[in-house]
C-alpha cells in the first residue's frame, strides 16, 4: 500500500543553510534571560559596541530594568571589568552609554555599574592564509618528482608553494602574512 501512494517515494527538499548567528541568538537566549540580559545581542555584538580592546577587559553581566512604576526609567548595565580598566570604563561610561543605546536604536542604557573581577580571555579569530596560486604549486610539483599517492603529491606542492612564498617575503622585507612569526 505504501508503493501505491506517490508522495512516499519524493524527497523533501532540504531546509537552506542558515548563518550560525541565527542560530547561537536562540542557543544563549535562556542563559541570558536567567542572568538578566533579555537582549542577547548586547553579549554578542559587545565587541562591536564597545570596542575590541575595552570588550577584551570588561563583559556585560546583567541588564537590570526599571520597576514598573517607573516606565520612564532606563536600564543599568552591570558589567565585570578587570582592576586597571574599571577607571578606563568609568571615564568612557557616557561613550559606551551612547553606543549601546545607538545600537539598539532607543534609550534602553542609562547607567552602567561596575563589577570588578577576572573577565574570560576572547580568542582572536584566526585568519586563514591566502592560498598559493596554481603556478607556484606546479612549479615546485615539478621539482619534487613522482609519488605513488597523488594527494600527498598536491599536498606537498602546496606546502612547498608556501614556504617559498614566506622565503620569498622575508628576503624581500614585506610584512609577514596573518598568524606567522618571525624569529630573531
Amino acid at each position: 500500500m505504501a508503493d501505491s501512494e506517490p508522495s512516499a517515494n519524493i524527497r523533501r527538499p532540504r531546509a537552506a543553510p542558515r548563518p550560525l548567528a541565527d542560530l547561537v541568538g536562540t542557543t544563549i537566549a535562556e542563559s541570558c534571560a536567567q542572568r538578566g540580559l533579555a537582549a542577547v545581542d548586547i553579549v554578542t555584538h559587545w565587541a562591536e559596541i564597545v570596542g575590541e580592546v575595552l570588550a577584551a577587559r570588561a563583559a556585560p553581566i546583567r541588564l537590570a530594568w526599571p520597576s514598573r512604576q517607573d516606565m520612564e526609567g532606563t536600564g543599568v548595565l552591570h558589567v565585570r571589568v578587570e582592576g586597571g580598566y574599571a577607571i578606563e570604563l568609568q571615564h568612557d561610561a557616557p561613550v559606551v552609554i551612547e553606543r549601546i543605546n545607538r545600537f539598539f536604536g532607543w534609550r534602553c542604557v542609562g547607567r552602567i555599574a561596575l563589577r570588578q573581577g577576572p573577565v574570560a580571555a576572547l580568542r582572536p579569530a584566526r585568519r586563514r592564509r591566502p592560498e598559493p596560486d596554481a603556478a607556484a604549486c606546479a612549479s615546485v610539483a615539478s621539482r619534487l618528482g613522482s609519488f605513488e599517492d597523488e594527494e600527498l603529491a598536491r599536498a606537498l606542492a602546496r606546502l612547498g608553494a608556501l614556504v617559498r612564498r614566506e622565503a620569498d617575503a622575508r628576503r624581500s622585507g614585506a610584512a609577514q602574512p596573518a598568524g606567522t612569526f618571525r624569529r630573531k
